[in-house]
């Protein structure tokens, strides 16, 4: 039985694009496994951002996009960094999400804990979640907070 020819690093990058947005230096990392002495992954990562077909600004807006519903900036940031994402794009795309971070906060909260909480170990559970979602700790205390006055009984005198 004849083994299928070895893809070159073209094809195999190519297909990899295919299926979703890569990072730069995620799709240079994940080529490098397949890389022989000859190959210059640089190279082809130039050529295909000059075609069009690799793109970090692409690549951040799908990852805002995918992340956004249940993550806050800090946590997208720091995917974005591990990513090797510049700074300057990374700083761009944050400032996007600080803008109604409270308000996905409070969406992510409201999913998972319907109540505010009782004692102070509920508060301290929920605001441990939200911390490991990624929301800065001054909006973690603005949904508790406003959802402890909404839970508050009226006073009707």
């Amino acid at each position: 039985m004849r083994q299928p020819p070895e893809k070159s690093l073209r094809q195999r990058a190519l297909e990899y694009l295919s299926k979703r947005e890569y990072a730069a230096a995620e799709l240079a990392q994940k080529l490098k496994g397949y890389a022989s002495e000859d190959d210059d992954i640089p190279a082809l990562i130039t050529d295909f951002k000059a075609r069009g077909w690799l793109s970090d600004a692409r690549y951040v807006e799908q990852m805002i996009h995918a992340r956004q519903a249940k993550f806050g900036a800090t946590r997208v940031a720091h995917e974005l960094r591990e990513k090797g994402i510049d700074e300057s794009l990374v700083t761009e795309a944050i400032a996007g999400l600080q803008d109604n971070e409270v308000e996905r906060a409070s969406e992510v909260w409201r999913k998972k804990f319907k109540a505010f909480p009782a004692t102070r170990e509920e508060w301290a559970k929920q605001a441990r979640f939200l911390q490991s979602r990624g929301f800065a700790f001054d909006v973690i205390k603005k949904i508790l907070s406003r959802h402890a006055e909404d839970d508050s009984p009226e006073d009707d005198s």
